[in-house]
């Protein structure tokens, strides 16, 4: 990052929450911050492919959209795509910033000319109820400027940074909410010891090519997926892990989707929902009961389960120990839990 550290980065980022001063409460800004970093990260990433896309998919529009699809990842060599023509950097031909009398409308497109995958980040987002809320307040401009400056460029900080530059992001977020930061990630010296801790012993992990399922059934933003992929990786730079989360915090889901598509992950392993209610791996595509490697997680402690506890009754009684649930519950019995009064 060229001497400047991530956690520079997202203070700088977190600055821009004084243009948000008054039409927002310092318990909103991330509502902003968060899903214009991600914007503007993929805006970034697709800078140098977009024309070649958008040329391509001139010539491929009454073709299969599976098709079109992965003719376009291809040219962006990303599992998105943008086809609208317009761009945040201010030099550019068709940069949001030219018509500020339309730019509500004009970035609105310019999302909605993303792939659906990063439009359903969008969504979860609800980034459009912040755009309207910001055009009426007459601060979207000076936002989307202020953003255009930031450079996100792979070439100036990778997806490893980046990764943090997000957490840095949700830490402040949660602070300036008075929330607690653990409801949102753990922190990266915790993650790294349960990592250490369960992927030492292995001794298959050196081998070539070896693949490596690896599940979190809360995931949030996708904290200890990434560490130990990474893990993985320094000890063999041929090997596949392949990442699996749930969570079920649509905006926790919105940035772990976002990290995974950064990386060229298969974000379609990550599902938005409740694990305990709905489990997103109970079979693959081809109707297989999924299995896991290793699993890894840090539940919310502290939260009561009366809204999932009837749903995890009845499946340890249908299913016993040949299903998930029973297990745990036998603990969660005969183990007293000092800290959520449950």
């Amino acid at each position: 990052m060229n001497g400047e550290t991530h956690s520079q980065l997202a203070n700088f980022i977190w600055s821009i929450c004084n243009l948000l001063r008054g039409p927002y409460k310092r318990n909103e800004y991330r509502k902003v911050i968060l899903p214009l970093t991600v914007l503007r990260r993929f805006d970034c990433l697709l800078e140098s492919t977009k024309q070649a896309a958008f040329e391509e998919f001139r010539t491929l529009k009454t073709k299969p959209e599976r098709v079109i699809q992965a003719r376009l990842q291809s040219i962006t060599g990303h599992r998105f795509y943008n086809l609208s023509q317009m761009q945040f950097d201010k030099k550019a031909d068709h940069s949001l910033l030219n018509d500020p009398n339309n730019l509500a409308p004009n970035l609105n497109s310019y999302i909605n000319g993303f792939s659906p995958n990063v439009r359903a980040i969008m969504e979860k987002f609800k980034f459009s109820d912040q755009i309207a809320h910001m055009a009426e307040k007459n601060i979207l401009f000076e936002v989307i400027k202020t953003f255009a400056v930031i450079d996100l460029s792979p070439q100036r900080v990778d997806n490893v940074q980046m990764g943090y530059v997000f957490e840095e992001l949700i830490r402040i977020g949660a602070e300036q909410s008075n929330e607690e930061a653990g409801e949102h990630f753990t922190p990266r010296e915790v993650i790294k010891l349960m990592v250490n801790l369960l992927l030492a012993p292995e001794q298959d992990l050196a081998q070539s090519h070896v693949v490596k399922t690896i599940y979190d059934p809360a995931c949030g933003t996708g904290g200890m997926l990434s560490v130990a992929e990474e893990y993985i990786r320094k000890l063999n730079a041929e090997a596949q892990p392949k990442l699996f989360g749930q969570d079920w915090n649509d905006e926790a889901w919105a940035v772990c989707k976002s990290d995974m598509l950064i990386k060229g992950e298969d974000d379609d392993n990550v599902i938005l929902g409740d694990s305990f209610t709905r489990d997103g791996f109970d079979r693959d595509s081809e109707g297989n009961k999924w299995t896991f490697v290793y699993m890894l997680a840090n539940p919310p402690f502290g939260v009561e389960w009366k809204q999932q506890q009837t749903y995890i009754q009845q499946e340890a009684d249908t299913l016993g120990y040949a299903g998930r649930l029973a297990p745990a519950l036998r603990v969660s019995m005969t183990v007293p839990c000092y800290s959520c009064n449950t």
